[in-house]
C-alpha cells in the first residue's frame, strides 16, 4: 500500500486499518476514534476508497424517493421542516394517489435509479394509508424497481403486509447515538426505533438505516451511532447533513464543513466496509464543488434527484460523476 501521508506514525495507523478490515476484522470504538483525530483527511479517502473497491466493487447503486405524504407531522424532531413544532414554508399534501407515485418511479428508474422509495411524514401512517401504499409497493415492483418505505413506527403485522405486497426495503433511520438522540426529539424513543427495525428484520425486508450529521453530535456519537449499525446488522446507510431550515429549531445551526463531512463517510466505510453506505440529503447544500469526492471518500449509494424538503442533484449529472469513476449503477447488495 501507498499512502498519501507526511505524517508515517499517521500513515502507519491507516495501513494496519485497512490491512484488518480488508482480512474480515472489526475495528474497534477506539481505533475508531483514533481515526476521527487523524489530520490528514487525503489519506483517510485514499484509505476509504480501497475499502470500497474491495468490499464493493464498481457498482454505484442509486435510489429516488418520493414525498408521497408531507407535513404536518406531530413529531418534535428538532431538524425537521415538517414538524407541526416548526414554523416553516413547507407545503402540506395527504398521501398521493398510486398512479401519481408509479409515474414518479417510472421516470426515476429513466434517471437510472435501481431503488424507488415512498416516503410519508407522520409518526406512522394510519391502516387505510398502509393499504394504498401495498398496492404502490406492488406497482412499483412491476416497474422493474425495488419497492422501499419509509412510514414511520409500524408494527411487525404492518410490515409484514407490506413485504407480502412486495416491498423489499424498509427504511427507518436511528438518526444519531443513542445518547445524543433525547437532545433531538422527545415524542419518541431510541428504543421505538430500534424495536421497529427488529420487527421489520423479522418480517423478512431489508434494513436502511442511518442518521443526520451536524446536529450538534460528537465524533463520538458518530461512532457509537455506526456501531449500532454494525450491531444491528442492516444492508444499507444512509448519510444525511442537515440543511439548517429557518423556522426549525436547529434553523440556525452552523453547516458542515465539506471535508468533515466527507469524512465521516470514510468514517463509516471502515467501521461498515461490507454495507452500502448511500450520501443522501444535504449533499448539494453540504459538499458544493466537492460532491465529485463522494465515492473517492468511501460511498457506493447516492440518493438522486430532489429530497423531502430541499433540492438535490440532477439525475444525468449523478449518472455522468458514476462514469467518469468508473463506476457502472446497479443493485450491489449481498442481502435478499
Amino acid at each position: 500500500m501507498t499512502w498519501a501521508s507526511a505524517d508515517g506514525q499517521n500513515s502507519a495507523m491507516l495501513e494496519t486499518l485497512v490491512r484488518k478490515t480488508l482480512e474480515g476484522e472489526e475495528i474497534t470504538r477506539e481505533e475508531a476514534l483514533e481515526l476521527c483525530e487523524l489530520k490528514d483527511s487525503m489519506a483517510v479517502f485514499f484509505a476509504a476508497n480501497m475499502i470500497r473497491e474491495e468490499k464493493r466493487g464498481k457498482r454505484a447503486d442509486l435510489c429516488s424517493i418520493v414525498s408521497a405524504k408531507t407535513g404536518a407531522c406531530p413529531e418534535d424532531c428538532r431538524y425537521c421542516a415538517q414538524s407541526s413544532a416548526s414554523r416553516t414554508e413547507v407545503k402540506t399534501h395527504p398521501l398521493m394517489k398510486k398512479p401519481e407515485v408509479v409515474e414518479r418511479a417510472r421516470r426515476a428508474k429513466g434517471h437510472g435509479a435501481g431503488r424507488f422509495c415512498i416516503v410519508t411524514s407522520g409518526r406512522k401512517v394510519n391502516h387505510a394509508e398502509l393499504d394504498s401504499i401495498a398496492l404502490m409497493a406492488s406497482a412499483i415492483r412491476d416497474e422493474g424497481l425495488k419497492p422501499c418505505a419509509t412510514l414511520g413506527l409500524l408494527d411487525k403485522e404492518e410490515l409484514i403486509r407490506l413485504k407480502q405486497s412486495g416491498l423489499h426495503r424498509y427504511h427507518h433511520n436511528l438518526e444519531t447515538s443513542r445518547r445524543f438522540f433525547p437532545e433531538i426529539c422527545s415524542t419518541h424513543t431510541y428504543e421505538q426505533k430500534l424495536g421497529t427495525i427488529a420487527d421489520a428484520r423479522e418480517a423478512g425486508l431489508s434494513i436502511c438505516s442511518g442518521g443526520i450529521f451536524g446536529l450538534g453530535e460528537t465524533w463520538e456519537d458518530r461512532v457509537d451511532m455506526a456501531l449500532e449499525l454494525r450491531e444491528l446488522d442492516v444492508d444499507s446507510i444512509p448519510i444525511n447533513y442537515l440543511v439548517p431550515v429557518k423556522g426549525t429549531p436547529l434553523g440556525e445551526t452552523d453547516p458542515l464543513g465539506p471535508f468533515e463531512a466527507l469524512r465521516i463517510v470514510s468514517l463509516y466505510r471502515f467501521l461498515l466496509p461490507e454495507k452500502e453506505i448511500r450520501v443522501c440529503g444535504g449533499r448539494v447544500q453540504t459538499l458544493g464543488e466537492f460532491n465529485s469526492m463522494v465515492f473517492m471518500a468511501g460511498a457506493d449509494g447516492l440518493l438522486t434527484g430532489d429530497c423531502l424538503t430541499v433540492s438535490g442533484r440532477d439525475p444525468a449529472d449523478d449518472l455522468r460523476l458514476v462514469r467518469e469513476y468508473g463506476m457502472t449503477t446497479g443493485n450491489n447488495e449481498t442481502a435478499a
